[in-house]
């Protein structure tokens, strides 16, 4: 029989099954502790959210890793390369390499009688990967890219639409400097709306021979290439190989392919999502602070009012050891009655946020429109083990009062 876990649980519960310990200075220490622990899981599924979030919208408008031409500038005026079969096969079955398609980007001015806007005309071809911007779709539909013939439908973000008073069905007017000024008439067949306004007032999707038309170019010249990855966390080592394989190789007409992973694309977006796991941190350590500190003095409000049963203990032979090991034990039913508060209120809270988004955000400060919620079972259960040892182990503090407390003057305590 374990004497120290019985005598704990007399001193925690009563007969009857009520709660002994009752004092409000005790509950108050479990209401910080329940507190702080629901506000770490809010933090870490606000902040994982947030940056799954923010990272998805812009892998969405530009996938994973990029190949393009070596001499491209950093503008979307670019330099062509040409993409074989071949090369396409070998990519697609690269290690890690999920989809590949072919893209091009021209530079343009929409112009209606009110209103003109400058944007990037994205030309996309039959391989490309419908998902983001069907999930994104507010209204019309998406184009069918067809490759016999030109099509002269777009998409456009709802943000222009609404900027240049378009809507769908209407026709958009483009130009494109060149040379000379050259003009196009487009179809709106579908409006999209991302959130991420950095990226919707820019870029508007076409067919891929639009562009290579206006550039002049060949059947199989492009902007460049666009890879999707399996799994996110592979990305820098699948970049880096892919790097120094492609820069060994060269198209038909002589140029050197450089490969960019979309962390080196939008280096100050990653940059600050980055920094956003610092906050996590100092929010985790202040929150297990707070929590452990009021537990602390919750414990030390239980030894001082047990400090006559203590006595008594010593009187019958019970060492110190012994008896910290019965208040470690009911440090562990106060801290335990803490978490599955803490947990219940912290769950719940992203629970009503993940399915009715009642906080909501500024998209233009925030590229969301409401806060995201990214709970997974493994961060919830780092976080509860997290929490309960290093709760745990500042218990170990208070109970070395115990071994300070003189039997005889004790048992006199009231």
């Amino acid at each position: 029989m374990n004497l120290e876990l019985f005598i704990a649980k007399k001193i925690h519960f009563s007969k009857d099954g009520d709660r002994k310990v009752t004092s409000p200075a005790v509950r108050i220490a479990m209401i910080g502790l329940a507190l702080g622990l629901g506000v770490m899981i809010l933090s870490v599924a606000i902040v994982v959210g947030f940056k799954k979030e923010v990272r998805n919208k812009v892998i969405g408008f530009g996938s994973h890793i990029q190949i393009t031409n070596f001499d491209s500038n950093s503008s979307y005026e670019s330099t062509p390369i040409a993409v074989n079969d071949s090369l396409k096969e070998a990519l697609r079955v690269w290690p890690g390499v999920k989809h590949i398609e072919v893209f091009a980007t021209k530079p343009g001015i929409v112009k209606t009688d009110a209103e003109f806007q400058g944007v990037i005309f994205k030309g996309i071809d039959t391989d490309f990967d419908w998902t983001f911007f069907r999930n994104n779709l507010k209204e019309g539909e998406l184009f069918t890219v067809d490759p016999d013939k030109n099509s002269t439908e777009v998409l456009v973000s709802r943000y222009l639409c609404d900027l240049l008073g378009l809507k769908v069905g209407d026709n958009l007017f483009a130009y494109f400097v060149q040379e000379d000024v050259r003009a196009r008439r487009f179809h709106i067949s579908g409006i999209y709306e991302t959130g991420f306004l950095d990226y919707d007032k820019l870029f508007i999707l076409t067919d891929i021979r639009q562009i290579r038309r206006l550039n002049g170019w060949e059947a199989d010249q492009c902007s460049g290439i666009e890879l999707l990855v399996h799994d996110y966390d592979q990305l820098d080592q699948i970049t880096e190989a892919l790097y120094f394989d492609m820069a060994e190789k060269q198209d038909r007409n002589g140029n050197t392919f450089y490969t960019r992973s979309v962390k080196e694309l939008n280096p100050m977006i990653f940059s600050w999502l980055e920094v956003l796991d610092v906050n996590v941190v100092v929010i985790l350590i202040l929150m297990m602070a707070v929590a452990g500190f009021t537990m602390i003095s919750g414990l030390l409000i239980i030894i001082l009012e047990r400090t006559n049963m203590i006595g008594i203990l010593k009187a019958m032979g019970q060492n110190n050891v012994s008896i910290r090991k019965v208040f470690l034990y009911v440090s562990f039913f106060l801290i335990g009655k803490g978490m599955v508060w803490g947990n219940l209120v912290g769950i719940l809270i992203c629970l009503i946020q993940s399915y009715f988004r009642v906080f909501t955000l500024d998209p233009s400060t925030y590229y969301l429109d409401a806060v995201p919620i990214d709970l997974s079972l493994t961060s919830l259960l780092l976080i509860n083990l997290g929490t309960l040892a290093a709760a745990m182990l500042m218990m170990l503090g208070p109970t070395y009062l115990i071994t300070k407390i003189d039997p005889v003057r004790s048992i006199r305590f009231e």
